[in-house]
């Protein structure tokens, strides 16, 4: 190609709204590092989103290769995460503040149009806006993945509620969404728990009760908070909280553990447990009656820590600069990889997401895979989804529930921003309140 036509090419390049990865070989800081990864990571949700709608899909292949047909779908749960990650975008000047409004109102007009069921959505949808069956009888309405989303409306709410007049708009847009959801509806005939699918076509036979402790308090939390549709205090404390059965006293390499991780045994569970429910929710100083969330939170990032230096099985590459286990891709096709289960796969969402705990640890981790793996781990939206240095095994794969929280707790960790806003609804605090919760503001 000749100069004069190679010129204004590069020029267009650089004008994108979200700038591509630098090739200087000059050493990143610590904070141009983060932010960094923050910028590339974004871009899933921005650059890579769904087209019709403006929501995360489900998954990015590199290769165009969906053996299931489903490069479009979009995830509500990842949706949420990247609703949050665009207030980070618009703060961090990634996009501009008009870009942002113009791709937040394209997202919450598609969710006003899209199925729900007693106001939550499904887990998947198509770009229609119709559910897809995520499995056998799980084909409607979610109300974990609800929740998750819900976090996030509530903190663009927050985020718009002293806008100008669109912003403002929108802000109200965002309340309706959160205030039609119908938690009480979930209880399954006024039980006292929780029941995470309905569907009009097979009712309640999924019959999947919500109980602690995993991913899902957050789902309990705005069940609680809801000022149209709450649950009351005792839904929590006999459902999720199993009458006090959710607490345990066990240690690994000399963490402690007060809460009984499900399915897990005495371990721990995948570190997306540590990450979902606290996108919004501020676990520094929360507390109630079964947990100091915080404390828990960083303890069960340390094990993962600890594990990989430990390295009990002898996977190649494991150490301080290469740790983390979450559900992630994996050399057995999917996992939820966590002690129990540790097929010698690192999942970069699990350190880089546990930044407000680890940050020292987290850095590691983050330097590593940069400045000496980048050609294996990092594309066109920030670190691939999982690897193994064992099985020599990299794919070029990004799962949208995996990505989302690096953008957001990396910066709950730099500046509190998603906590301060998500924290400051009055409806949270109330519900908190009503819950047994205190908390240091």
């Amino acid at each position: 190609m000749k100069l004069k036509l190679l010129i204004p090419i590069l020029a267009l390049l650089g004008s994108c709204s979200v700038s591509k990865t630098s090739n200087s070989v000059k050493k990143l800081t610590d904070d141009e590092l983060l932010t960094e990864v923050q910028k590339q990571t974004y871009k899933y949700f921005y650059e890579g989103a769904e087209p019709t709608s403006g929501l995360a899909r489900e998954r990015y292949h590199v290769d165009g290769v969906y053996p299931e047909n489903d490069k479009n779908i979009i995830a509500t749960g990842a949706s949420g995460f990247g609703i949050m990650g665009t207030i980070v975008a618009i703060e961090r000047k990634f996009i501009t503040r008009e870009q942002g409004y113009a791709h937040l109102k394209k997202g919450l007009d598609f969710l006003a149009k899209a199925d729900r069921f007693h106001g939550a959505w499904a887990h998947w949808m198509h770009p229609s806006g119709k559910a897809k069956e995520f499995g056998k009888d799980d084909d409607a309405g979610d109300i974990v993945e609800t929740s998750f989303m819900a976090q996030a409306l509530v903190t663009l709410r927050q985020y718009y509620q002293n806008g100008n007049a669109d912003e403002k708009a929108l802000a109200k847009k965002a309340d309706e969404l959160w205030k039609g959801i119908e938690w009480d509806f979930y209880r399954q005939n006024n039980k006292n728990v929780l029941y995470w699918h309905w569907s009009p076509k097979s009712a309640w036979k999924m019959n999947f009760a919500i109980t602690g402790y995993n991913e899902c308090l957050i789902t309990y939390v705005m069940a609680a908070c809801s000022p149209t549709h709450a649950i009351p205090a005792e839904v929590y404390h006999q459902g999720w909280a199993k009458n006090g059965a959710i607490n345990t006293n066990i240690s690994m390499y000399g963490h402690p553990i007060k809460l009984k991780h499900n399915v897990v045994g005495e371990s721990v569970g995948p570190l997306f447990w540590a990450h979902y429910s606290y996108l919004g929710l501020n676990p520094k100083g929360l507390k109630d009656k079964y947990a100091d969330y915080w404390q828990e939170n960083r303890n069960q990032t340390l094990i993962n820590y600890d594990y990989a230096i430990a390295n009990p099985k002898g996977y190649k590459g494991y150490g301080k600069n290469s740790w983390g286990m979450t559900a992630s891709y994996s050399v057995k096709g999917y996992a939820a990889h966590m002690p129990n289960e540790d097929f010698g796969v690192i999942s970069p969402t699990a350190a880089l997401s546990s930044y407000p705990y680890t940050p020292k640890e987290s850095m590691q981790v983050i330097r590593n895979l940069y400045d000496n793996m980048k050609d294996k781990v990092w594309g066109e939206f920030g670190f691939y989804d999982a690897y193994s240095e064992t099985a020599n095994w990299y794919p070029k794969r990004y799962l949208g529930i995996d990505q989302g929280p690096i953008v957001v707790m990396i910066e709950n960790g730099r500046t509190g921003l998603l906590w301060k806003l998500f924290m400051s609804a009055p409806e949270i605090q109330q519900g908190l309140t009503k819950l047994g919760f205190t908390y240091s503001k």
